[in-house]
């Protein structure tokens, strides 16, 4: 399989995870001492921290669920690669996207004994201060993932 892809698909598993609202599947693609940055800012580092944050926001609050676009991937080696991605939110019981938590998402994927593992992601939240106009451009490049 094509390196490009197989890290799409640890990004995919990521992705389907958060959308299951299962914190066991998200750390369980971390590297043992990967790197999570959320939407807050808060940071989690290894499997067990990286499950512990993210278990109680399943538990006790009412995610939305992630739509999202990859934009780039990009080998740094042929064991470290850099993906870039652009997701929008669609909160529970809705249908639309609440462009208000677009965010960028950054993933960085290293292959240790033949498996791809996240060292870092992080979930930059898309403000555009001052422009508008590229919060909609964004918003409705997510929206056609809808349809």
């Amino acid at each position: 399989m094509d390196i490009t892809l197989e890290v799409q698909a640890v990004y995919q598993q990521l992705i389907e995870a958060w959308n299951r609202r299962s914190a066991s599947g998200m750390a369980e693609l971390f590297d043992e001492d990967g790197e999570s940055i959320g939407f807050d800012g808060s940071q989690s580092i290894g499997v067990e921290e990286i499950f512990m944050h993210l278990n109680p926001i399943f538990e006790d609050h009412p995610t939305a669920r992630f739509v999202s676009k990859v934009k780039s991937v990009q080998a740094l080696s042929s064991d470290i690669v850099l993906l870039r991605a652009i997701a929008g939110m669609v909160p529970p019981q809705q249908s639309d996207i609440n462009p208000n938590v677009n965010t960028h998402h950054t993933l960085l994927v290293v292959r240790i004994d033949e498996k791809w593992r996240i060292k870092l992601f992080q979930n930059t939240p898309v403000q555009f201060h001052g422009r508008p106009e590229l919060v909609k451009q964004m918003t409705e490049e997510l929206r056609e993932l809808l349809k």
